[in-house]
C-alpha cells in the first residue's frame, strides 16, 4: 500500500483540487484504537486499485485536520473512516469494520 500522510490543511485543498482528476481516498485512522489497526491492515494487505490516491491521516495527531475533513466534505466523523472523494465532494464514506478494498474500489 502506497499511503501519502495528510499532514496540513494546505494537503487537504490540494486533495480537494486532486479528485476532480481521479479519485483520491482518505483513511482516518486512529493509533489508539485496536478496530482501526485491523482496518488499516486489512487495507495494507489489499493491492491498490490503479488511479486512485491513498490518504492516511492520523486523527489522534491531526486531529484539527480531521475536523476539517468532517466540515469540508459535510460527513459526520468517525474512526476508523474511509472516505472516496470525486470531484471535490465525497461520494462514498464507511466506518470500521466495513471498510474494504473491493468498496473503495468499486467507487473508483
Amino acid at each position: 500500500m502506497n499511503w501519502m500522510e495528510l499532514t496540513n490543511e494546505e494537503q487537504l485543498q490540494q486533495i480537494q483540487s486532486d479528485s476532480f482528476l481521479r479519485p483520491v481516498v482518505i483513511f482516518k485512522h486512529s493509533t489508539r484504537c485496536s478496530i482501526s489497526a485491523m482496518a488499516k491492515s486489512r487495507l495494507d494487505r489489499s493491492a491498490q486499485p490503479q488511479g486512485m490516491d491513498f490518504y492516511y491521516l492520523d486523527l489522534i495527531r491531526y486531529r484539527e485536520i480531521s475536523n476539517k475533513v468532517s466540515g469540508m466534505f459535510n460527513i459526520q466523523h468517525e474512526s476508523p473512516q474511509v472516505l472516496v472523494l470525486r470531484e471535490g465532494k465525497c461520494v462514498y464514506d464507511e466506518s470500521h469494520m466495513g471498510i474494504s478494498m473491493d468498496a473503495i474500489a468499486a467507487r473508483a
